[in-house]
């Protein structure tokens, strides 16, 4: 599907590759050169979240960022299975079919269940991780993100009113010179339709909130494969004002890597990369050293 991006090219100044998966593209930006870093997102954001890290990386590494199917500008399959698997085996899809290898992950909210999931399963791929505001094991799941799950209410909440991604640019944003109308539009851009909002529900929809959920034991698994990750450097970047991945979720992070570089952002919310970019960025170019 074609978007026009001439709007947001001035924010958004990439090339667009394509993967094909199963009749599928799945679409992913591969800026610069050197050591790789896979920047995996979240929901309801796409590559654009991680445009100004593109930027200030891609003079010296290896920039590969996908957008799950269904978001951004992949294709947006009305019956497909928008599941925690099955985004790990695209992204698994994705590094095999451009040869990474000693990979940096760079994971956001599902992006680090994603991420997490895909380590584990191949580690001898990842050097190194860098974790913003995200989870690879259980905790609680706010309010206002449950009710997003109702029965009929949740899709048209999500899908007809467009209320989860519209939410997030007013809510996940704490710095309010950041989320500029261009900035905004950009977020909204590839979900502009009920059909094109088809994979924000279904994120919602697969968080593992009751113990009967298919990707409860999953997410279980992914964790209980975390301590062979523990030797891996990881550096964690955490908005401190996040209503979702709140201080729980990064003492989890905490116990699990005891080791790990941790630097917190009191004014930054959920969408730490765009809210604290000045700073996240020399912090990822000095634990990268590159």
């Amino acid at each position: 599907m074609a978007y026009d991006l001439a709007p947001i090219r001035h924010l958004y100044p990439f090339e667009s590759h394509h993967l094909d998966i199963d009749g599928l593209r799945m679409h992913y930006l591969d800026e610069g050169s050197g050591p790789a870093v896979l920047m995996l997102h979240g929901n309801p954001t796409w590559s654009f979240y991680y445009r100004e890290l593109v930027t200030g990386l891609r003079d010296r590494l290896r920039c590969v960022v996908p957008d799950h199917m269904g978001c951004g500008l992949s294709d947006k399959p009305q019956d497909y299975p928008y599941t925690l698997a099955t985004h790990i085996d695209n992204a698994e899809r994705l590094v095999d079919h451009l040869g990474l290898a000693d990979l940096t992950l760079v994971v956001h909210d599902w992006g680090g269940a994603i991420g997490c999931g895909l380590a584990v399963r191949r580690p001898e791929l990842v050097r190194r991780l860098v974790v913003c505001n995200t989870a690879a094991f259980h905790g609680r799941t706010p309010w206002r993100i449950r009710v997003c799950r109702t029965p009929g209410l949740g899709a048209l909440a999500v899908r007809g009113l467009n209320l989860f991604a519209r939410s997030a640019v007013v809510m996940a944003c704490k710095n309010r010179g950041r989320m500029t109308p261009d900035v905004r539009a950009g977020y909204l851009l590839p979900y502009d339709t009920w059909a094109h909002r088809v994979a924000i529900h279904r994120f919602v929809q697969d968080i593992p909130v009751h113990n009967s959920h298919t990707t409860r034991g999953l997410i279980a698994e992914i964790d209980a494969g975390l301590g062979g990750l523990r030797d891996r450097p990881m550096l964690v970047c955490w908005g401190m004002r996040d209503f979702c991945f709140n201080r729980a979720f990064l003492d989890g992070w905490v116990r699990r890597f005891p080791n790990a570089e941790v630097h917190r952002y009191a004014d930054a919310g959920h969408y730490v990369v765009e809210d604290a970019i000045d700073r996240i960025l020399p912090a990822v170019r000095g634990f990268l050293g590159e």
